[in-house]
């Protein structure tokens, strides 16, 4: 296999792995910013059901990829849109209510799985 094929392929798999640790860790450790609006956790609570679709089905991408199904591809497009549609979803809702505003931490922290989301949505839906 191409080195260039394995490194979206692990992306993937690790970007999966990365949400469901993420949720593990919201719902473990109460992630939620201490000044938020009251619409911030019926907002998040909508999202690891979808959260957890795309989990799976980017880790099925890239193990797909790594194993050279050409199925792969067509997985790993809907689970850049969905990364994409995800991010921005997240980045407009942050923006509408002021969340990026709550604290330096929550800035970095939300903005750069935001930016993750987008800008590896858009680098899968052209990946070769």
């Amino acid at each position: 296999m191409k080195q260039v094929t394995l490194v979206p392929a692990w992306l993937m798999i690790l970007t999966g792995l990365g949400i469901i640790l993420f949720w593990i860790a919201f719902f473990t450790f109460h992630l939620a910013p201490p000044d938020a609006p009251p619409c911030y956790l019926a907002f998040e609570h909508s999202f690891p059901l979808p959260d957890g679709l795309l989990a799976v089905g980017l880790i099925t991408a890239g193990v797909l990829a790594m194993r050279g199904r050409k199925s792969a591809r067509t997985l790993s497009l809907v689970c850049a849109g969905a990364l994409m549609f995800l991010g921005l979803l997240d980045i407009s809702f942050n923006l509408q209510n002021g969340i990026y505003g709550l604290g330096v931490s929550e800035l970095i922290s939300m903005a750069a799985i935001n930016i993750w989301c987008v800008a590896f949505g858009a680098a899968l839906a052209i990946w070769p």
